[in-house]
């Protein structure tokens, strides 16, 4: 049965998020973890293979235009996982929150080398909460392609005027990236922070499994744009993930006009040239 979508997004708020044991299970359980992973916006760490990578544009990069594949492809049981926490309940949820518009993806682009079509190689959902974006899971099937996502989403988050990245567990690969450890309570509070609202009280007793109707079972000002580029991209406090997608629009525009003229000192010249500036000026 169906997870009852506004429950779902006030345990979010509360810091609390629903999981699986395996993809084929039915049931799903409310998790409170005693620490949480979280990447500082401020302090994405970026290695120079990386940084190349990025600028070299050969991982093409977009938003929420294949939202319900990357969830699916991170459902999938695959080589480097072989249980997954998402199973249809959770999958058909965010789903859903994503036509809402609560939940978003990034997704990783690259030419297949036989056909010439552009193939999903890597990408990364989750869901936005205020200021806070809670990262669900994400995918890679090229090299450095789950990390282009996320330094994409790090950049989106801050000129969307976003607070707070969580990732929920603390792995080696997002400790590489930048992400340390706080306890649930300083997580709560930074989530509180960033959202503007208390919790709701009744979200205080979930710690049950969610019953077969997906019901509970009885018993900001935002950060502001990230460089002198993006100002007014978070306006008056708002928050917006699409902020970096009308930065890039006027980017495209203003390197359209500049067609038969020598580049700025300082201007970057294509999109990964401008994700890889504006990560350097937020580390």
């Amino acid at each position: 049965m169906a997870i009852d979508l506004d429950l779902l997004l006030k345990a979010y708020a509360s810091g609390i998020f629903p999981m699986a044991d395996a993809r084929d299970d039915p049931d799903v359980f409310w998790v409170e973890p005693k620490a949480r992973a979280v990447i500082p916006l401020d302090n994405f760490q970026m290695s120079r293979s990386l940084r190349k990578t990025i600028r070299s544009d050969r991982i093409r990069v977009t938003a929420d235009t294949a939202f319900a594949d990357v969830i699916d492809i991170c459902a999938t049981q695959a080589a480097d996982r072989q249980e997954t926490w998402i199973n249809a309940e959770i999958e058909e949820a965010f789903n859903q929150l994503h036509q809402l518009g609560h939940a978003h993806s990034v997704e990783c682009w690259q030419a297949d080398e036989a056909t010439g079509e552009a193939r999903l190689v890597g990408g990364l959902y989750g869901l936005a909460i205020g200021g806070a974006f809670c990262g669900e899971s994400m995918f890679s099937r090229s090299r450095d392609a789950s990390k282009v996502a996320l330094a994409w989403l790090v950049a989106r988050l801050n000129v969307g005027g976003f607070e707070l990245l969580d990732c929920q567990f603390m792995t080696d690969h997002l400790a590489s990236l930048g992400a340390i450890e706080i306890s649930q309570d300083e997580y709560v509070d930074k989530l509180r922070k960033a959202r503007g609202y208390a919790p709701s009280s009744v979200v205080s007793a979930i710690r049950s499994p969610i019953g077969s109707a997906g019901a509970l079972v009885a018993g900001g000002a935002g950060r502001g744009a990230a460089g002198a580029g993006v100002a007014g991209a978070a306006v008056s406090g708002a928050v917006s993930f699409g902020a970096l997608d009308a930065l890039l629009a006027r980017f495209d525009e203003d390197l359209l006009g500049a067609v038969g003229s020598a580049e700025s000192p300082g201007v970057s010249s294509s999109p990964g040239k401008l994700i890889a500036q504006l990560l350097t000026q937020t580390s």
